[in-house]
């Protein structure tokens, strides 16, 4: 398949892979893995999975706790690896959990520092996770929260636990998870009327807020390009409310570009709100990601169609040196983008539960 994406100006093909590090064939080099703990989540977003749910992963296919952090070890002392995100599904339905990031926060990084810890979470039960995570050595949290009205919430979500995902924002805060991070997506139709109160509910609260243009990792024929809400479209909307200015981003490889807003309203409110622009402008030339499923495969991309399996290898009894190998040689054929904007995109197989966000 080729994609739309254009190399950043000047930029040429590489010979070969960095040794100890996951390069690509585009001088790309993965630091920050995201780690899918479980495919199962306790709701069912619209643009997630059907109501019925789907059909989960066999729990003898999921990677156990030993095989995930000798796959997070290789990943951190042997390929470079210094950011870790465990994502799902909803990470905080894998038992164990605070264990693993124990194990993670125990790893040094190729610089000889601790290795970065975070989740990306809906928060139905984050208060009641978030003590023994925190005291695991979590350092950052994201939460899902695509809108503040109850109707709207369990609509999106076909559950009624907006009251816990805020219980679980205000844990996060007071345990020190700062910043914590909200992320929404927008949707025609659907919440686009939430842009404004969320963007005044988080500057008010001191949450940092991304907004998330709809992509096409949900049931099928669910998406659609030509009626999505854009980023363009998304600031818009927020400039009849807040005075927006571009702020600093401190990550290069960070997918939100950030505005700093002040309230009209009331000036004293301000901070800093994101916007991820993943199909109106795609990121993949600043991409820094690599991807482990559940069932240990890795994934180059969120919209990949091939995938590595490392688990059969462990499995197998492979050394991690050959692990390591094979892992490298997966991130050497990572494609130049998405390729969301061409016309012979396919949406892959596999959903977002079941690749990890």
């Amino acid at each position: 398949m080729t994609t739309s994406f254009a190399l950043q100006p000047g930029a040429t093909e590489i010979g070969s892979p960095r040794a100890g590090l996951l390069t690509d064939r585009f001088g790309r080099i993965a630091r920050d893995l995201r780690v899918s703990l479980t495919d199962r989540c306790n709701l069912r977003c619209t643009y997630c999975m059907p109501a019925e749910g789907l059909p989960w992963i066999p729990t003898a296919e999921h990677l156990s706790d030993a095989e995930l952090i000798r796959l997070i070890t290789i990943g951190v002392t042997r390929l470079g690896i210094r950011k870790v995100r465990f994502t799902g599904g909803e990470p905080l339905l894998r038992k164990h959990l605070a264990d693993v990031i124990a194990a993670t926060k125990a790893l040094r990084t190729d610089q000889g520092k601790p290795v970065s810890t975070a989740i990306t979470t809906n928060g139905v039960s984050l208060a009641r996770h978030a003590p023994s995570l925190v005291a695991a050595g979590l350092d950052r949290v994201n939460i899902s929260l695509d809108s503040l009205d109850p109707h709207r919430y369990s609509q999106i979500t076909r559950r009624t636990r907006l009251i816990d995902v805020l219980q679980g924002i205000a844990a996060a805060q007071r345990l020190g998870l700062t910043p914590v991070k909200v992320n929404t997506v927008v949707m025609p139709k659907v919440n686009e009327q939430d842009i404004v109160p969320l963007a005044e509910y988080c500057l008010h609260h001191h949450l940092h807020l991304r907004f998330i243009e709809h992509m096409p990792l949900g049931p099928p024929n669910t998406w659609n390009q030509s009626s999505m809400i854009t980023a363009a479209q998304i600031l818009h909307t927020l400039e009849q409310r807040f005075d927006l200015t571009r702020a600093h981003t401190e990550d290069p490889a960070a997918p939100a570009k950030l505005w700093h807003a002040t309230d009209k309203l009331n000036p004293d409110i301000t901070g800093d709100i994101g916007v991820i622009a993943a199909v109106s402008k795609p990121f993949c030339g600043d991409c820094d990601r690599t991807r482990l499923t559940s069932d240990g495969a890795i994934r180059s991309c969120l919209f990949s169609h091939t995938e590595t399996d490392l688990k059969a290898m462990l499995r197998a009894g492979a050394s991690d040196a050959e692990i390591a190998a094979a892992w490298t040689t997966a991130m050497w054929n990572k494609p130049a983008g998405h390729g969301i904007n061409d016309p012979t995109f396919l949406q892959p197989t596999r959903t977002m539960s079941a690749i990890g966000g």
